[in-house]
């Protein structure tokens, strides 16, 4: 087992190739402390664990976000859903009340079932008549409207044994309840006078009416009336945020009311999702928004932008500083997760001993983490060494869309002269299209190249990075448009055309003027000038079937694009 310092001294190659640019492979220093990384005691052992990420600065000021004044462009309150939005969504309108519930209070109309056994039998449905009670023979009316579902046993049998003290035994049920119509009008998708029983939510009426209108309609002042009198008022953020709903007893010919929605903040940013929140007055405290919206984790920061008396307001502050502010109705409120990290974290693949994840300060650089990695000796190949960076698959990613994008543009677009010429068209016009198709699904690898001649370059890791070590291989892979593509044993002294020949040879559509070839550190080179050694792969890149020199040359750069990001020859 041995560090890949100790077996190719990567510290002293890194300094020879100090004059090297970071645009080809990074600016490359020596690196005298390697300790900085990992503790003496750890360095090169199998059993490293970690590496210290205790900060190496000190910020001054918790304020890293951007200027409030150049800041990201403000959100549309009204552009934003009202928070409940998908309230509605959840089928209230399917499930009808039976009317059976304890609280239920008893009505005119409404069906009693009374049983006796014993010393008097009995057993008769009691309809509640207008004046509230039900007519008990041998006992009487007995007034029951008002009386709740779970009272009603009782009081029956309150009566009848003031009759019959002994020797009776009383069970009483609410059969049935008589249905009541509500009228639902306000900011409503569907106005009108809906069916359902005195113990339906209002959420189930709201529900029939089509659910509240999202851009005029309020979650927060909604008013149940009778008469033409108030008698309740509902406030759904209650129901939204703790599940709390008042049980209301409808009666029949009662109104709901959806009113107009009220003044409003829009909250965006780091937050489970982005609403526009209703304002009961014409303020909140930060708390109060804290606590509606959702905040992502590591939320640290608050951008609040609105208008005052005084002219544009626009505010940068911790979240611990928030709390007191306060917010109007126009406000925008951004959450921020703007916690800047001190550490970042790379994977190790490949060929080494210990642990395959890191965490590092933010500029550690690959030649004291590199120095800090034990390998076994006889099996690493420490001169391939490379990475895989998520900010280069992204530049490749668009680099190659913006080619295709061009292509397209110049090419499916062009004007024909003659009926020969507009035939031609379209034939390359399908070429392209199926070309573009199939190069947009690939996913660039990322791969940058950080070996140069016999060093390796000191670049500054980034969060994410992925550090291939690769192991020694005898073998050279041959792929592309061969015959018959596969993996051989390398042999000294055989040239690219040994190998290629060795597959089969050429298809139809390869190109023996364009390969290339893949080093195992993802530099590529032209097979032309290059010499072969273990671990390489041989790339034949297919010919482009069009006689149009401009379009085969455009569809020939896309193809090296390609080929450079994902190691795949494209098959026309």
């Amino acid at each position: 087992m041995s560090s890949i310092r100790g077996l190719h001294r990567l510290s002293q190659l890194a300094a020879f190739c100090a004059c090297v640019t970071v645009a080809t492979t990074a600016t490359a220093q020596s690196i005298t402390q390697p300790d900085e990384i990992l503790p003496e005691a750890e360095q090169a052992q199998s059993t490293s664990q970690s590496v210290d990420s205790s900060p190496r600065a000190d910020w001054s000021s918790d304020n890293y976000g951007p200027d409030p004044q150049t800041a990201a462009p403000r959100a549309d309150v009204d552009s934003l859903p009202p928070f409940g939005s998908n309230l509605f969504e959840g089928g209230f309108r399917g499930n009808m009340a039976d009317g059976l519930n304890s609280t239920y209070k008893i009505k005119p109309g409404d069906q009693v079932t009374v049983q006796l056994w014993g010393a008097v039998e009995l057993d008769r449905v009691m309809p509640v008549d207008a004046q509230g009670n039900i007519f008990i023979p041998s006992i009487g009316p007995l007034q029951v409207q008002g009386v709740t579902h779970g009272e009603l046993d009782a009081r029956v049998r309150e009566a009848i044994h003031s009759v019959y003290p002994e020797n009776v035994e009383v069970y009483t049920n609410l059969q049935g309840v008589q249905p009541v119509g509500v009228f639902v009008t306000g900011y409503v998708e569907s106005p009108g006078r809906y069916s359902g029983t005195p113990s339906d939510s209002v959420l189930y009426f709201l529900d029939q009416a089509g659910g509240i209108d999202n851009d005029l309609g309020s979650y927060r002042n909604i008013r149940v009336m009778r008469n033409g009198s108030t008698v309740t008022s509902v406030d759904l953020y209650d129901f939204l945020l703790t599940g709390q709903l008042s049980n209301y007893q409808f009666r029949d010919g009662d109104t709901i009311v959806v009113e107009e929605r009220g003044p409003a903040i829009a909250v965006t940013g780091d937050v489970a999702r982005e609403y526009r929140y209703e304002l009961l007055g014409s303020h909140l405290s930060g708390a109060e928004i804290t606590e509606l919206a959702r905040l992502d984790s590591g939320v640290s920061h608050v951008l609040l932008r609105g208008n005052r008396a005084s002219g544009p307001l626009a505010t940068y502050v911790p979240l611990s500083e928030f709390s007191s502010t306060n917010v109007q109705s126009g406000d925008e409120v951004l959450f921020s997760s703007d916690q800047r990290a001190e550490s970042i974290v790379v994977t190790l693949e490949g060929s080494y001993f210990g642990p395959a994840r890191y965490a590092l300060p933010r500029d550690a650089r690959l030649g004291e983490f590199l120095d800090a990695i034990s390998v076994p000796g006889d099996m690493t190949a420490v001169e391939s060494v490379s990475i895989k960076r998520e900010s280069v698959a992204a530049q490749q990613e668009q680099a190659l869309q913006d080619s295709l994008r061009r292509l397209e543009t110049t090419y499916l677009s062009a004007s024909s002269q003659t009926d020969e010429e507009a035939e031609i068209r379209v034939r390359e016009a399908e070429l392209i299209q199926k070309f573009v198709d199939r190069a947009r699904n690939l996913e660039p690898s990322g791969r940058l190249v950080v070996a140069h001649q016999d060093g390796i370059s000191d670049i500054r890791l980034q969060d994410g990075d992925v550090v291939t070590i690769p192991e020694i291989t005898d073998s050279i892979l041959v792929s592309g448009e061969v015959v018959v593509p596969q993996a051989t044993v390398y042999r000294d002294g055989m040239s690219v055309s040994d190998y290629i020949e060795n597959a089969g040879g050429l298809t139809q559509r390869g190109d023996d003027d364009h390969i290339l070839v893949m080093r195992q550190n993802g530099a590529v080179r032209n097979a032309d000038d290059i010499t072969l050694r273990p671990g390489d792969e041989i790339l034949v890149m297919p010919e482009v079937p069009t006689k149009n020199i401009q379009l085969a040359t455009s569809i020939s750069q896309i193809l090296y694009q390609i080929a450079v990001a994902t190691k795949v020859a494209l098959d026309l």
